[in-house]
């Protein structure tokens, strides 16, 4: 029994300070001893096996070697943590719940349930949150501790000059082809026939549910247009109040447990969903979406228009730029001429092997068009927002795959460059800290592990 219990504790333990889902049938010896401790902070035999098993569950070959590697991390952390207690630098307890709170609920979501997670560890989440709350604000102390320590590091041209030039050619990362493009997006507007349809066709899906003609999840799989939940029988897992559209969760607020809603309406179309269990500002629910479709007529005229705007661009009496600001519906887009945003990086850049994640169709058309070049107008399903239209679409540039460099990619060495820097700047600050504070490791790893630091090292 005590076995079993080490190991909810490691796995929950990884679960929360590194978001990962661990496997139910790794083995941890039950046995569990001082190894290590930095001030007022100790740290455990169990520690160094949480990370281990926590590299294992991210593909990470985790062997015994690297136990001296890990031990060094925790006791790098520990120093932050108490360096950060003398700077008096807080994290407050409502951010604590907070990440908390949002860290479960990614835990939750990848094992199943909350129940599932409580039934696992064998304690309710307060309790559970009650156990780590010290644990992750601990952590999140020492991040803020490392965030004060470097905040004040910066790079000029010339040392990113000099980091480039210092780099062996071998190391130079392989840049893919990027592009930039800009798009036009004209949406019909719905009529009251086109809502009136969907309407009618929701209708008839709950009709079928409430007459058990076809199961809840069975309905959500054939009938609903959400991409994300459809395959799950319209599962939506559990979500946080606050993280759906106001007039979703005013519904759920309605319902008592497995109560179906009446049908509602929200910006992506008509809905109707059953809540499956709540937990405080917790709730677990599925839904069927049925979206307005737009009348094929309102698209074919949607398109003759975009013809239009698009034989001016391509005689020169129209510019693109002028063209997204006068027509385009893409809030996101029209008032910087179209340029279509890249959320990962914030620039206007896309690896053309990523753009599928967020656009789908645009990958097929850019492999068409030249620099410069515009593509025919054509359908535009625009999934995230449920809408149809009608778009023309610019490659405004075309970068060659290539070695980095300065010229093409600056920002991406500089990055590098200020990275380089802050490592040697909290290389520095905890060579200045081992002596100012006590430091202990057991024989078993003062004799065996060769530090990046030199740790006071003193054997049981």
């Amino acid at each position: 029994m005590q076995s079993l219990n080490i190991k909810r504790f490691a796995v929950l333990a990884g679960f929360l300070i590194t978001y990962l889902n661990v496997s139910f049938g790794q083995d941890l010896k039950p046995i569990d001893k001082i190894v290590a401790k930095v001030g007022e902070e100790y740290i455990l035999l169990s520690d160094i096996q949480n990370q281990k098993l926590s590299l294992q569950q991210n593909n990470v070959i985790a062997t015994d070697d690297m136990d001296c590697e890990i031990l060094e991390g925790l006791m790098y952390e520990k120093l932050l943590t108490n360096q950060a207690v003398i700077d008096s630098v807080e994290v407050g307890d409502e951010i604590v719940n907070q990440e908390m709170e949002s860290r479960l609920q990614v835990i939750a979501q990848q094992i199943g349930s909350i129940e599932r997670l409580e039934e696992f560890y064998g304690k309710s989440v307060a309790q559970i949150k009650a156990e780590f709350f010290e644990v992750i604000k601990k952590r999140m102390q020492a991040e803020r501790m490392k965030e004060t320590i470097t905040e004040m590091v910066d790079v000029t041209p010339k040392e990113v000059k000099e980091f480039y030039s210092s780099l062996p050619k071998d190391s130079i990362p392989y840049i893919n082809s990027k592009i930039t493009v800009a798009h036009v997006v004209m949406y019909p507007e719905l009529t009251d026939a086109d809502k009136a349809a969907a309407k009618k066709a929701i209708e008839e899906s709950k009709e079928r549910v409430i007459s058990e003609a076809r199961s809840f999840q069975t309905e959500a799989v054939l009938t609903s247009e959400d991409p994300g939940s459809a395959v799950q029988g319209g599962d939506l897992g559990w979500q946080t109040k606050g993280t759906m559209v106001p007039e979703f969760e005013a519904e759920i607020e309605k319902l008592e447990k497995n109560e179906i809603s009446p049908i509602f309406e929200t910006q992506y179309g008509f809905h109707y969903l059953q809540l499956l269990d709540r937990k405080g500002n917790n709730y677990h629910v599925r839904h069927v979406l049925v979206s307005p479709k737009v009348d094929k007529k309102a698209l074919y005229k949607t398109k003759a228009r975009m013809d239009s705007i698009a034989a001016a661009i391509n005689k020169g009496t129209l510019t693109f730029e002028r063209a997204a600001s006068l027509f385009s519906d893409d809030l996101k887009s029209n008032t910087n001429g179209g340029k279509i945003v890249n959320p990962y990086s914030g620039d206007y850049k896309w690896d053309l092997q990523n753009i599928n994640e967020i656009d789908p169709q645009m990958s097929r058309i850019v492999d068409r068009l030249s620099v410069g070049a515009i593509a025919p107008a054509a359908l535009y399903d625009n999934f995230y927002e449920q809408k149809q239209g009608i778009r023309i679409v610019k490659l405004l540039s075309k970068s060659k795959p290539h070695v980095a460099n300065l010229d093409d990619d600056y920002q991406l060495i500089q990055m590098a460059a200020l990275n380089q820097k802050k490592e040697k700047v909290i290389d520095d600050w905890v060579k200045s800290k081992i002596s100012g504070n006590y430091i202990w490791i057991s024989e078993q790893y003062a004799t065996s592990c060769e530090f990046k630091h030199v740790w006071v090292k003193t054997g049981s």
